[in-house]
């Protein structure tokens, strides 16, 4: 253990974020996206939903000032009537890391699963919140 690292971050977690290099991407998944098929790198958190695993990563993960599409979440499916509401909760504990409005921008299913695939890793959860699955960009320390 170390002091001042929520409980939630995993040293497998850890070694990740540290890992990641400007412009790479981290998926923190919801308990129905493909995460083991996907994932070039596979962390499994189970048991956590994805907001307690996000706000615990933005304590040490800065996020790429220079892309507009630093955090990504998926399209509602065309017919499907769900509305994200988790979305909200990704947009304040965003807010309340970067000290800033942060957009969500939206990607088509298929394209999210593209760019999953090409992801540094992929944080598997058991969210169960339907169109949870979060992609961000890392930036620089400055």
């Amino acid at each position: 253990m170390l002091k001042g690292v929520p409980s939630i971050i995993s040293p497998e977690l850890m070694h990740v974020l540290m890992s990641m290099g400007h412009g790479d991407e981290i998926v923190i998944a919801d308990g129905n996206f493909p995460a083991a098929t996907l994932a070039q790198r596979l962390v499994v958190l189970p048991g956590h939903g994805v907001p307690p695993i996000l706000e615990a990563v933005m304590k040490f993960f800065p996020l790429d000032t220079y892309a507009d599409d630093h955090a990504v979440v998926m399209s509602v499916v065309p017919g499907d009537d769900t509305v994200p509401v988790i979305w909200d909760e990704y947009r304040r504990l965003l807010r309340e890391a970067e000290g800033r409005e942060i957009k969500l921008t939206e990607i088509e299913r298929t394209k999210f699963y593209e760019r999953a695939r090409k992801a540094f890793a992929v944080v598997a959860t058991s969210e169960s919140a339907l169109y949870a699955n979060l992609i961000l960009k890392k930036g620089v320390v400055v």
